[in-house]
Formats: structure tokens, C-alpha cells, sequence
């Protein structure tokens, strides 16, 4: 395993209209100890033309031969992952220039293995909403069940600590099942930064209905997480509460700041 080397995970699906973006979001780090992962689930659009204009050697471009769904999809590219880090960017998401620079900086003189960082919010066309989403400067165990503060696009882990994570294939949150699995054996710190930028699209799980939402969260907690009936119930539940908290106490317009 290279030492700080930073793995980043990208799955992709049918983002060809925003990968480029992304993609050059990692070439401009500031940070170059770095290897992309990409794994396509089988997109029906012109994701591998554009993935095909990019020449880098750090860049690794795999197919999956039948579409699997995101977590499996980014199982396969963890598995793939050198790095004594990984990272995670999605596919119509960027990151900062300084993003890695900073995280493995503020993670290393602390002696931290899981951290996260700010991000903002922009839309389809890469224009800023002038929403900043924050969260708690340490998210415990019991926090992340409330809640999953860390964004995907934000939160690193160091790999030699938590070896590669692996979930179980749920459609939906396959994300924070990341984030549970990791939270039972460290904290999650936040650096208090803006780091990347999350694009909202009309497609996204955020613009899904209250049942469907608590549905999802109850299969994470029940068939991922492996709770009870009642206890994954009860999280699923609890987790549309803190939701709302979240988006009171965490999610400010540029204007509010």
C-alpha cells in the first residue's frame, strides 16, 4: 500500500453531460499522490467518449458487465484501491483544488483516520445555489445513526485502519452505509472548510417523497445494518427528525452568514 496515496472512488452512471467537470476537478488538485478510480454501470450515454479524452496514467477506467446499482458498483472500485487513502467523488460532483491537500493535512498532524469538510450546493448547470452545508465538529457513533452529516463527496478514511470497506448491495444510501460501517470503530472529524461543491439535480434522492425516504433509511438500517424490525424503525424514523434539524442548524444561504 503507497504510502498517502489517496484512492478516490467514482461510480458512474449515465453522467456524461458532468463527469468532465468532475474528473478535472481531481486533475487540478494541489495534492498529485492520487489515483482515480472510475467504474461505469453500464451508462447508455456518451460517459466512456468523454472519459476517453482524458490521458492520465493515474486514471483507471473499469466497466461493470451488467448494471449492479451504486453500491456495488463502488465496492468493485474499492476493491480496486491502492491507496492508504480513500476518497470519495461522484461522478457530477467537484472538489476544491486544495481539497486533498487540506484533508490529508488536517487529518495527519491531528492523528485522525476519518474525517469530513464543508461543501456548497450548485445546480445542473454548475451555478452556485449559495447554500453552505456544515455539520457537528465530531460525529460519534451515535450521532451518525441520528444522522449522516458527512457528504459523500467530502468524507475520507485511512485505509490501513479500516481495510476496504465493503457493503451490502441496498439501491438507495449506499453511502451512509459507508459512514455506519466506519463510525463503529472511529469518529468522524470535521474540517471546517468548504471543500467541494454537491450538484443538485431534478433526478436526485433529495426530491423524493417523505415515505419513500423513510422506506430507504429503514432498508439501510434493517437489511444493511442488520437491526430489528423495530430498531430499524426507529432509526429510519429518527433520522427524517434529525434530518430537519440538520437543515436548520447545518444548511445556511450565503446570505444568512
Amino acid at each position: 500500500m503507497p504510502t498517502d496515496l489517496v484512492s478516490i472512488i467514482m461510480p458512474s452512471w449515465n453522467t456524461g453531460r458532468f463527469i468532465a467537470e468532475s474528473i478535472k476537478s481531481v486533475l487540478h488538485q494541489t495534492y498529485q499522490n492520487w489515483e482515480l478510480i472510475i467504474v461505469d454501470d453500464c451508462s447508455t450515454d456518451n460517459t466512456d467518449e468523454v472519459v476517453g479524452e482524458f490521458h492520465d496514467e493515474r486514471i483507471k477506467y473499469l466497466k461493470n458487465d451488467k448494471n449492479s446499482g451504486a453500491a456495488l458498483t463502488r465496492n468493485r472500485a474499492i476493491q480496486e484501491a491502492n491507496g492508504e487513502w480513500i476518497a470519495f467523488l461522484d461522478s457530477d460532483d467537484i472538489w476544491a483544488p486544495k481539497k486533498l491537500e487540506k484533508q490529508i493535512s488536517f487529518m495527519k498532524s491531528n492523528g485522525y483516520v476519518f474525517s469530513y469538510h464543508n461543501y456548497e450546493k450548485i445546480d445542473e448547470d454548475s451555478n452556485q445555489l449559495n447554500i453552505h452545508v456544515t455539520g457537528p465538529t465530531v460525529v460519534t457513533k451515535r450521532k451518525m445513526y441520528h444522522y449522516g452529516y458527512p457528504g459523500c463527496l467530502t468524507f475520507m478514511y485511512n485505509a490501513k485502519f479500516f481495510g476496504k470497506i465493503q457493503i451490502k448491495d441496498i439501491k438507495k444510501n449506499n453511502d451512509y452505509a459507508i459512514l455506519l460501517m466506519l463510525c463503529k470503530k472511529a469518529d468522524c472529524y470535521l474540517l471546517d472548510e468548504n471543500l467541494a461543491q454537491y450538484r443538485i439535480r431534478k433526478v436526485s434522492i433529495s426530491h423524493d417523497k417523505l415515505i419513500k425516504k423513510i422506506e430507504s433509511h429503514y432498508d439501510l438500517f434493517r437489511f444493511c445494518d442488520e437491526k430489528s424490525v423495530i430498531a430499524a424503525l426507529w432509526f429510519a424514523c429518527q433520522n427524517m427528525v434529525y434530518g430537519a434539524i440538520k437543515k436548520l442548524y447545518y444548511e445556511k444561504s450565503y446570505i444568512d452568514r
